[in-house]
This record gives structure tokens, sequence and C-alpha cells, in this order.
């Protein structure tokens, strides 16, 4: 399995009732399936620096959600919802075919993987969370549910009464005003998202992604959901957290994390693994190789088995 297959990089195109949704696919589709998924805001190059370091006997594909990226924008006049995405993802694998394969996915696409594998439990044989707990359960207090419904619904409004129209940046701009967004993403990193999350207009760059995607969309799935809903997985599942992530310590996110990890490893016993390691929210492409050895290992488990049966 020679390095030169992994560099096999191809542009696709998925037709959808309202447009495209776009991927970028690394090694020969002969491979076994990984669908790789990114976080909110992101997309498909957020994988760029890991994928290259991951067994070579598997085909990548990195999806660009709706509304992120090269994927078109979802139609007028309605909000982003999670589930969406869950559908994108059953979309693509429809159109590929595939009915069982790998899905990694960080942040947000972790939480949309995690979904993906409660709903269609029997398609998903193994799955890589990469700062993620699969779920992001709603918040506890229910008048904020409600109060975040009224933001998105006036937040469309407003969106639309402005005629929003695509700022003209200069490049460095564009990086500046990213990095700021995103603390833990480096210079580099910065520049990689970019590639694939701008396009270049007379003047400068605007950015890709919806203006929409902005107004957060959380899903109504509770905490007491989640745990029922996490006993439906049947894939093999790897999570990785990074000690300086956004679940640390001291994150206001960590109440629910307990209460998960438990139930993963209740109900899914030897087939969860959790791994903690240094690093921050963007540890798969900030420094990729400290990752790049756990999910390879994970990625192969039960594969030469396989091979010689």
């Amino acid at each position: 399995s020679s390095s030169s297959s992994n560099s096999m990089i191809s542009e696709l195109k998925f037709l959808v009732p309202w447009g495209h949704i776009a991927a970028k696919a690394w090694g020969s589709p002969q491979g076994r399936p990984v669908l790789c998924l990114h976080g909110w805001l992101d997309n498909a190059n957020t994988f760029n620096r890991l994928i290259p370091l991951l067994p070579k006997d598997c085909y990548y594909m990195a999806v660009d959600f709706g509304g992120h990226g090269l994927s078109s924008h979802r139609p007028p006049g309605f909000p982003y919802h999670f589930m969406d995405y869950v559908g994108d993802v059953r979309r693509v694998v429809e159109a590929l075919k595939w009915n069982r394969f790998t899905l990694m996915g960080h942040s947000l696409g972790g939480t949309v993987a995690g979904m993906f594998s409660c709903i269609f439990p029997d398609m998903v044989d193994k799955l890589i969370l990469v700062e993620s707990y699969g779920f992001f359960p709603a918040p506890k207090e229910y008048e904020s549910l409600l109060k975040a419904k009224r933001k998105l619904f006036e937040g469309l409004l407003s969106f639309e009464a402005k005629e929003y129209s695509n700022k003209v940046r200069s490049p460095e701009e564009a990086l500046q005003r990213l990095l700021k967004a995103n603390p833990h993403l480096t210079e580099e990193s910065g520049k990689i998202l970019l590639q694939r999350g701008t396009t270049e207009v007379p003047g400068g760059l605007v950015y890709n992604r919806d203006i929409r995607i902005t107004l957060h969309n959380h899903s109504f799935v509770s905490l007491d959901q989640s745990l029922i809903f996490l006993r439906k997985i049947q894939a093999d599942v790897l999570m990785i957290i990074a000690r300086d992530g956004i679940f640390s310590i001291d994150s206001k996110d960590m109440p629910d994390v307990k209460p998960m990890q438990e139930a993963f490893r209740t109900f899914l016993k030897e087939r969860y693994r959790y791994v903690d390691v240094p690093g921050n929210h963007f540890v798969h492409l900030n420094k990729p190789e400290v990752v790049a050895k756990i999910i390879s290992t994970f990625l192969s488990k039960g594969e030469s088995l396989k091979a010689s049966l």
C-alpha cells in the first residue's frame, strides 16, 4: 500500500433537489468507505492534514454540509435545522450506494454522526468522534429553548429584510476575522479552511457559507432522550476529546458529559473507547499526528481478521 494511493484526491458533487452537496475524496473508491463530517461553519478541508496520515486501504469522503464550503445553500426562507444535516448524510450515502461504512465527525459533525448512527444503526460499522460526545443535548431550562427559537425566527426575518449581501474582504482580513472567531485555529489551519470557505471576487474574497447557519438552531433532543438513543448504536465507537478543547473541565457543557460517558460505557461496553489527547478543539487539523495513530489503530481493528477469513 504505497503512499501515492492517498494522493488521489477528487472533487465530487451530489445532486439534491435544492442544488448540490459538495465533497472531497481521498484514495481509491475500492477502499473501505469512511464518511468524514466537519464542524459548524467549517468545511471538508478540516480533514486535509489528518487523512493523508490514515490507513491507505480506506476511501475517505469528506462532505460539505448544506450551506458550508462548496455546497449549495438551502432554499431561501428556511432556517438550518440540525436534522437536515443528518439528511445530507443520508442523501450522500444513497448517491454513493454505500450501505455500510465508517463515520468520522468533528464537533457538530460528530453530533450529526452520532444521531445518524442512532437513526440508521445498521449502516454504521465504526463511529469516530473528535471533540464530540455524539450528542449535544438541549439545555435543561425549557425557557431558554423557547428563547432560542424566538431568536432564530426573528434573526431570519432580519437577514431577509436587510437583503444580506456578502461583504468583500481582503484575504488577510478574511483570515484575521476567522482566527478571531476561532481562537483554537492556528494561522495555517485558518488558511486551509478558507481555501474552501471563500471565493475570489473582484477586490478580494467573500465567505461561501450561508449567513443563516450562524443562527444557532439546536435540536430539541434532551439529555434523557440522548441517553436512550445511544443504546441503538451498533457501531464500535472511538471518542477523542482534547484536554484544552471545548469540553475542558471549566466548560459550561461539562454537566452533560459525565452521564453520556457513563451511558456509552454501560451500553456499548467494550465497543466504546475513550481517549483524551493534548491539544485544543482543532487538534485534528492543527496537530494531526496527535490523533492519527489512535484513529488508524481503530480503523484497522478487526480488518486483518476479516481479510484472513
